[in-house]
């Protein structure tokens, strides 16, 4: 069984955490001169910088569909992390394509694909510095570049009304040393017995969840502890997302 939440870890965590508590997050708008939306998400030592593009038209299997697509793309640069990994070409993904794929899920969730028409938002997480939680902070932060594009459109009149219907962000839990702990940096991620991601809404609901067994299984009740700490998680970030967007759900 883990240990309550809101106990100190006799190991520490970095920035002196309750293992209820998350790294400092700051999420910084208009950080790309030529994006139509952008922002630099940062976890604790992990920075991303997310932009989203807006282009007419959609992929050809869904033209006449009268709705529009978001996806994204993710990459880490060679020195994001403390070795220098291979620059990421196309056809050589692996873990990026999965993150990519989880990212445009979970940004679709949050869109009326209807209300935005045969228009394609890709949105871009590169992530510059990694220390664990890059793909949580690659889809807070991608939210907040899409909807300063979606509403650069509104704002020119391309577009009628925000199509955005509610937020979304993600974040981290885990198993460590039997300990449940909130928003993993990659020490505690890397020894984790149990790692989960959540992503969720505004409104508490929750559109995915990836949970591993990484040195150990886990029982329901463990389970819930990590799902409780991840949405009260998502709830710190939505607040923060509103904070910066000045986002009103169904403006």
């Amino acid at each position: 069984m883990p240990q309550n939440p809101g106990a100190p870890l006799s190991c520490g965590r970095s920035h002196d955490r309750r293992p209820d508590q998350m790294r400092p997050v700051k999420l910084t708008p208009g950080v790309m001169k030529h994006a139509d939306g952008s922002c630099l998400a940062e976890f604790g030592d992990t920075r991303v910088i997310c932009t989203a593009v807006i282009e007419e038209g959609v992929p050809p299997w869904r033209r006449a569909s009268r709705q529009g697509w978001v996806t994204a793309e993710y990459a880490m640069l060679p020195a994001a992390t403390n070795t220098r990994g291979k620059r990421e070409y196309r056809g050589r993904k692996g873990r990026s394509m999965e993150i990519e794929r989880l990212v445009g899920r979970s940004l679709r969730a949050a869109v009326d694909l209807r209300r935005l028409g045969e228009l394609t938002v890709t949105c871009d997480c590169d992530v510059i510095q990694a220390d664990g939680g890059t793909r949580t902070a690659s889809i807070t932060g991608a939210w907040v570049a899409l909807h300063d594009a979606l509403m650069s459109w509104v704002r020119s009149d391309r577009i009628k009304r925000l199509p955005l219907t509610g937020q979304v962000a993600a974040v981290s839990a885990g198993l460590v040393g039997g300990q449940a702990l909130l928003d993993l940096d990659y020490p505690e991620d890397s020894h984790a017995q149990v790692d989960l991601n959540l992503v969720g809404t505004d409104c508490g609901g929750i559109v995915e969840v990836q949970g591993t067994g990484e040195g150990a299984t886990m029982g329901r009740d463990q389970l819930d502890v990590l799902i409780d700490l991840c949405q009260a998680g998502v709830a710190q970030l939505v607040r923060l997302q509103r904070d910066v967007t000045g986002f009103e759900r169904f403006s």
